[in-house]
């Protein structure tokens, strides 16, 4: 590892550099590390949301615990718990240090680079730049927060007891809501200096004025300047107590105008807050629903809201599947949060959008209905070039997209214009048929479209379709679903046969096309009539 450079310096200089190496080249070592780093910040880890829970019952129970020692003397086994939970603050933190930066890659980088050179390695460079790292993070808001918040355990000083609400601060390194509060506020970070700026200058201003124009009298009780601060600042804030009030006429004017700029104040940051809020709305729905999705598997993704994914949508509501839906238009996806979906807004053809909603490991079907047929052929080729195991449902509005649809890797292809048009015109004159599309289009929970199985014993075995009068029955065959082993070559030389994955389908069979065991009748019809149908098929010996 060391090379003649290496050895020519001091023997810090060579134990530095071999131990850096030797960390470097460990895998245990950075094993360790890894799991450690997702432990403690890696926002999709389930480990890491079971240590944040954990954490946030012992952030509130030391807090009430340290409350309740400000007049009652702690006894074990409660000062064991606070002296365990003081110790797992500070192991914490120590970790967080340790993982934020590799002090070893530094002190290997700056050995390289002087290797490379042909130059003399020099080690204080080298731990300067992984020092400043680490000051880095000691400096960082929510470190410090971790350091104050470890302060209260020093009872001797009790100054130091104010800290103590540094550890209900430390609710925001482990709750995700309240991180996402608080980086939202320190986004509009230049528009809050500005107001306190001014507001600053207002509190110093006025309680200057005040306290030369009430500071020699009798009858004021502004004594101090520190009584002119306070009366400056219960100002502004439009609190007002009334402890301190100006008797003179200057006075006066000074606190109405102080009043007035307080309620520019309050006005600004209410604008301010409002402002970044609105912004985040939007991200922060979407974090939700990331956080959501990562929790449950085989879910579907709905590309498009427009007439058909809505559609889409409502069946698949019906039926309680676990769906989330990708649209980029923000009124259609105001839509489909006031109808109570999940939805992200984001153009569905993004790879780091599928990726972030799961489609590589989570998601178990994508449904591609967006009226564009270009974005639904992008999001096809992107789906399946993400996870070869899903299964791809697209729409295509024109016919010559299907077999480009097809090649991209769809499963499925629908064109829902063609497939209406064929199916009307093919029914053209029966009310019955009109009525079940009405019934499956319009949400109706009657009109169904449903499948019967025909069991080998039943009676409809080896029997026409013509002696089912299912006119009289008020149904109407879709077609018959037939297995590849029930399949014989006078099915492949009928009309409107068209191949499944396992099997064929009869389209619109005629009136003496012969029934088989094991077909699968697809029926339109009231739910009631389907039922009944069914009951009759499985009642050996009844006429039909």
């Amino acid at each position: 590892m060391a090379t003649r450079k290496s050895c020519a310096g001091g023997a810090f200089t060579r134990t530095l550099i071999r131990f850096s190496f030797f960390l470097a080249e460990s895998p245990r070592y950075r094993s360790v590390k890894d799991w450690f780093r997702e432990l403690l910040e890696d926002l999709h880890s389930q480990r890491k949301r079971r240590i944040d829970l954990i954490m946030i019952v012992l952030v509130i129970a030391s807090v009430a615990l340290l409350v309740y020692s400000v007049k009652n003397p702690l006894r074990p086994p409660l000062d064991w718990f606070e002296e365990a939970a003081v110790t797992v603050f500070i192991i914490e933190y120590l970790l967080r240090a340790w993982v934020y930066s590799d002090v070893h890659r530094v002190v290997v980088d700056h050995y390289e680079r002087a290797e490379f050179l042909d130059t003399r390695f020099r080690p204080w460079p080298a731990l300067k730049e992984a020092l400043w790292a680490k000051w880095r993070y000691a400096t960082s808001p929510l470190a410090i927060i971790d350091l104050l918040a470890i302060l209260p355990s020093y009872r001797p000083i009790r100054l130091l007891r104010v800290f103590l609400l540094f550890r209900l601060f430390k609710l925001f390194r482990y709750a995700n809501s309240m991180t996402i509060v608080a980086e939202t506020l320190a986004e509009k970070r230049f528009e809050f200096y500005m107001l306190a700026l001014f507001a600053g200058f207002m509190v110093i201003t006025g309680a200057s004025a005040i306290y030369l124009f009430e500071a020699d009298l009798d009858s004021s009780r502004v004594n101090t300047y520190f009584d002119a601060l306070y009366w400056s600042v219960v100002t502004l804030s439009t609190v007002g107590y009334g402890d301190i009030t100006p008797v003179t006429p200057e006075g006066q004017l000074v606190a109405m105008v102080i009043i007035v700029s307080g309620i520019a104040v309050l006005a600004f940051t209410t604008s301010i807050v409002v402002s970044a809020f609105q912004e985040k709305l939007g991200p922060m729905r979407d974090y939700r629903v990331f956080a959501d999705l990562e929790r449950i598997h085989g879910y579907t993704v709905v590309c498009g809201y427009g007439r058909v994914g809505q559609v889409v949508v409502e069946r698949l509501a019906q039926v309680r599947e676990h769906f989330v839906i990708l649209e980029q238009n923000p009124e259609k996806v105001r839509l489909a949060v006031a109808d109570g979906y999940r939805v992200v807004q984001g153009d569905a053809a993004s790879a780091q959008l599928m990726e972030r909603v799961g489609l590589g490991e989570r998601a178990g079907t994508v449904v591609c209905v967006t009226g564009d047929d270009v974005a639904n052929v992008f999001i096809t080729i992107s789906a399946r070039s993400m996870n070869p195991e899903l299964t791809i449902i697209a729409r295509a509005n024109n016919k010559d997209v299907v077999r480009k649809l097809e090649l991209a890797g769809a499963n499925h292809v629908v064109a829902p214009f063609q497939v209406v048009g064929l199916v009307g015109a093919e029914y053209v004159g029966r009310p019955v048929a009109f009525e079940a599309f009405r019934g499956i289009i319009g949400g109706g929970s009657h009109v169904v479209l449903d499948g019967i199985r025909i069991s080998p014993e039943s009676q409809a075995v080896d029997q026409p379709l013509a002696r089912f009068k299912l006119d009289d029955r008020k149904l109407v065959v879709f077609g018959v679903i037939r297995q590849a082993a029930g399949a014989g070559t006078d099915d492949a030389q009928e009309k409107n046969v068209y191949p499944l994955s396992r099997g064929r389908f009869h389209y619109n069979p005629p009136g003496d096309f012969v029934i088989r065991a094991h077909d699968l009748l697809v029926v339109f019809g009231h739910e009631y009539s389907i039922a009944r149908f069914n009951r009759l098929l499985e009642t050996v010996g009844l006429d039909l």
